[in-house]
Formats: structure tokens, C-alpha cells, sequence
């Protein structure tokens, strides 16, 4: 990790950029992806499964046969994890169902608004060399809570031509309507054209790598839905010298093994732990299974000390960091303070990876600075809102007078002629 001590304002915003392919390269590749999916459909689908998936595959469907043996076939300690986290999960989720609330702007005039869920969903699964069957959860359960009927599931299958298993046991557990192996930019593809096998949704769901991101927003400009940019995963700790060095290793390591263009941002008061920390890391690091991936997103990442609390805050607010991890002296108060990030971690005890599987909240969340203006997923990102209104007789003598000043002001005559036959035929 790179170490910079101070650093001006006017460096942050080279601080605060995110590892990324060339954006011409990425862009004509995914434009490609997802046209010829257009095009050609399924038998596109197979090719790119050849291609990037090295495994060719008969039929894009999961079967109930293949669900029902990844079923028999999970670890049964695995599949109760699964339950736990489903069920916290869900309790969480469930409490952000509103009540329909009726409110009189005037009397005889009511509104109300009430959310009513999208019909079809596509839910993106990463696969490959970590399949996030936790996503399937964090994704199919507010589905579930705000009534969609058709929830689609596409995940790169391995080379053998399966999705993992508890990927499956997830999206049994959780309702998942259909689950198709596609993996990349030519999922988003499907999800969004429809092809012979796969059902076009009308909103999109779930992180993946740059192609997968970039897919959902170039199938964004033509009309379909999508959560949020969601890319490469992040996280930034903020530790000062209350905290535990090898607590805070492990955090910074959690996130870069997701992948090699992953980045893990460490924010200090002062230099005191930084030689105990790096220690811990060279230590954690040597007995990770994805050392190689970790130390590749370590390349990418940035040690900062920055001295002044103040200062501190405002980096992290202008970074937006997916997650932030406030490991420090006074955790809450601080966190308090944050107006920019997806999660937030408060205190030694609360790893990130904990929100990531089981304590409840959404690990679906805006990256590369979008927490700025995104939310992580909720149930509500699986409604749409729509408003209604009632006038009765005696609102119409209330509001219209109101209503047609402002039509005639605005030269709109039609308008005030809409109130003013309603008003004519009551008097």
C-alpha cells in the first residue's frame, strides 16, 4: 500500500480514483457483448459462455433436478448459515415496509402515495473465482418483501458447466422464479433484451466487475432499470491507536481478496500503528488461499495519515467509500458525522464482512464514489411509488380557485377550463 502523509486538497481527487481498465477499451467491448446478445440470443449466450467460462453448455436453464442435487450436496453447516443469515436478513428488510398514509392537504383534498413492486426483476450473481451465493440473499429476499412476480437469476457457471451450489440453495430458499447460466456483460445483455431462454426484466440487480457495471449502464440509456453502478468492491478504515492492528489487517484484507481491481483504503491519525499493521497484513496475507488476488488489489491501494480530525472526515466524505470501517477512540460520534459512504462498520467488533453475509443489512451498494448520490439496496429499490389523489366536492371549491390562478398565469387555458366546468356544474 502506497503511503502519503498530509496530502493537500487539491491531491485528493488523484486519491480518490479507483483502479480502472482504459474507459474506450471497456466501452466498445461491452457495446459489442450486448449487441450481439441482441442480436443473436441464446446461441450468443453459449458462445460467450465458450469463450469466457471456458465450458460449453446444451441448455442455459437450471433444472429442478440440478437444484435438488446442489440441495443434497451443500454441507449441511453451510446450508444453516445460509438459514441464519436469510432470516436476519429478512427481519431487516421487513421493518422498511411502509404503511399507505392518507394525508389531507385541505379539506376535501386527499393524497397518498404507495409502492407497488416491479413486476420482473433480474438479479446478477458473480461467479467465477468467488460465487457470492450471499448476494442471491441480500437480492431475492426485499424481492420477495415488495411482491415481485417474476424474479430472474443469471451466474456464470464453472467449468463444468454448473452454478454452485449454494447459489442454488439460495435462490430456492429465497423464491427465485427462473435461474439461467450467464455470466458477464452478455447476462446484463439478456436481462435487459431477452432471448429465446432468458425473459427481459424491466429493472437490474446485483454488483459485478467493470463489464458488468459498465453493461448496466449502456442497458440503462435504453430504458431498463438498474439499481445503481455497483463495480469492484471497497472499503475504507479509519483506525487510530484504539484499535487492533491485526483487526484492522484483516478488514483491509476481506476486501482485497474480492479481486485484483478491488481497492482498500487505510486512513490514520498518526504513523504509530502503521509499522504493526503492516506486519499483521505480510502475516494474514502469506496464509490466504487468493494471496495473489489481494496483493494485486494492494497495488491499487493507499495508506493515508492525515493528522486532523476534521481533515480526516472530509476526506472520507469526498472519497464516498462503499464501505467504511470507524474503528477509533470515539466510533459513534464520528460515524455520526459521515454524510457519504453505502455502509457503515462502527467499532473494533464489527467487521465488515459481517454486513457482507449475515447481520442484516444490504452488501449490494454503490461504489466508485456513487455514495455521493446512491443508496444501497432496499425493498423499496424493488417498488416503484406511485401517487394518487381524491377530490371531493367541497375540495374542488377549495383547491380549484388556487388551481386556476396559476393555469392562467402560466397561459395554460385548458387547464384552468378543467377546473373551472367542475366548479360551474356545482354552483
Amino acid at each position: 500500500m502506497k503511503l502519503y502523509t498530509n496530502p493537500s486538497r487539491n491531491t485528493w481527487p488523484q486519491l480518490c480514483e479507483r483502479p480502472q481498465l482504459q474507459l474506450e477499451f471497456l466501452e466498445s467491448s461491452v457495446k459489442n457483448i450486448l449487441a450481439r446478445v441482441k442480436k443473436s440470443g441464446d446461441f450468443a449466450l453459449k458462445e460467450f459462455t465458450k469463450q469466457y467460462d471456458q465450458v460449453e453448455i446444451s441448455t442455459l436453464h437450471v433444472t429442478e433436478e440440478e437444484i435438488q442435487r446442489a440441495s443434497r450436496s451443500l454441507n449441511p453447516a453451510l446450508k444453516k448459515a445460509i438459514e441464519t443469515a436469510a432470516s436476519n436478513i429478512e427481519k431487516f428488510h421487513q421493518a422498511q415496509l411502509r404503511e399507505v398514509v392518507v394525508t389531507e392537504t385541505m379539506p376535501g383534498v386527499q393524497c397518498w402515495r404507495k409502492g407497488i413492486a416491479i413486476e420482473k426483476v433480474g438479479i446478477y450473481i458473480p461467479g467465477g473465482t468467488a460465487p457470492l451465493f450471499s448476494t442471491v440473499l441480500m437480492l431475492a429476499i426485499p424481492a420477495r418483501l415488495a411482491g415481485c412476480t417474476e424474479v430472474i437469476l443469471c451466474s456464470p457457471p464453472d467449468k463444468q458447466g454448473n452454478i454452485h451450489p449454494a447459489i442454488l440453495v439460495a435462490a430456492q430458499l429465497t423464491g427465485v422464479t427462473k435461474i439461467f447460466k450467464a455470466g458477464g456483460a452478455q447476462a446484463i445483455g439478456a436481462l435487459a433484451y431477452g432471448t429465446e431462454s432468458i425473459p427481459n426484466v424491466y429493472k437490474i440487480f446485483g454488483p459485478g466487475n467493470q463489464y458488468v457495471t459498465k453493461a448496466k449502464q449502456l442497458v440503462n440509456q435504453d430504458g431498463v432499470a438498474i439499481d445503481m453502478p455497483a463495480g469492484p468492491s471497497e472499503v475504507l478504515v479509519w483506525a487510530d491507536e484504539t484499535a487492533t492492528p491485526s483487526f484492522v489487517a484483516a478488514d483491509l484484507l476481506s476486501q482485497a481478496e474480492h479481486g485484483a481491481d478491488s481497492q482498500v483504503i487505510l486512513v490514520l491519525p498518526n504513523g504509530s500503528l502503521l509499522e504493526k499493521i503492516n506486519d499483521e497484513l505480510k502475516k494474514q496475507l502469506s496464509a490466504l488461499p487468493r494471496k495473489a488476488v489481494a496483493e494485486q488489489a494492494l497495488l491499487n491501494s493507499r495508506t493515508i495519515i492525515i493528522e486532523s480530525e476534521t481533515e480526516a472526515l472530509d476526506f472520507i466524505n469526498t472519497y464516498a467509500p462503499e464501505h467504511l470501517i470507524v474503528n477509533t477512540r470515539n466510533a459513534d460520534g464520528l460515524s455520526e458525522k459521515i454524510i457519504n459512504a453505502g455502509s457503515v462498520f462502527i467499532g473494533n467488533y464489527t467487521p465488515e464482512a459481517a454486513g457482507d453475509y449475515a447481520s442484516g443489512t444490504n452488501h449490494t451498494l454503490p461504489t466508485n464514489g456513487y455514495a455521493k448520490a446512491y443508496a444501497g439496496v432496499s425493498v423499496e429499490s424493488f417498488l416503484k411509488y406511485i401517487t394518487f389523489q381524491k377530490i371531493s366536492e367541497s375540495g374542488i371549491k377549495n383547491i380549484g380557485p388556487v388551481v386556476e390562478v396559476m393555469a392562467e398565469a402560466e397561459e395554460l387555458q385548458a387547464h384552468k377550463q378543467a377546473i373551472r366546468v367542475r366548479l360551474d356544474s356545482i354552483r
